[in-house]
């Protein structure tokens, strides 16, 4: 082997080398790129958590000056959610065991 087809490996492992690390810079600034975006998404969440922590205080003290039991009305309202969640879920897992029954029936099987 000369001393030309050296060369040409030795430039040919450069220019991969290189590409690699201008793929490398680019990952790094979309790792940069997504930290930041988390952080101010963070920030978002963070704020806004307090703002409905203040709009929750709000609310119940006007429930208070109506001789509303505001903790009474909120645990109602977080047990009708949970239960619309179940229902479905419940409706969500009865499809899909619907869908795989009828593709069991029609002969859809894998071989194994």
């Amino acid at each position: 082997m000369g001393l030309g087809s050296t060369a040409k490996k030795i430039q040919s492992l450069s220019d991969r080398a290189e590409a690699m690390y201008k793929q490398v810079q680019k990952l790094q600034q979309r790792v940069t790129g997504l930290e930041e975006k988390a952080e101010e998404t963070h920030e978002t969440v963070t704020r806004m958590d307090h703002q409905l922590s203040e709009q929750r205080a709000l609310l119940l003290a006007l429930a208070d000056e109506q001789g509303l039991d505001g903790e009474a009305i909120l645990a109602e309202a977080a047990i009708d959610d949970a239960e619309r969640e179940a229902a479905a879920d419940a409706d969500a897992d009865s499809a899909t065991n619907t869908d795989a029954a009828s593709g069991a029936a029609s002969g859809d099987t894998t071989a194994e």
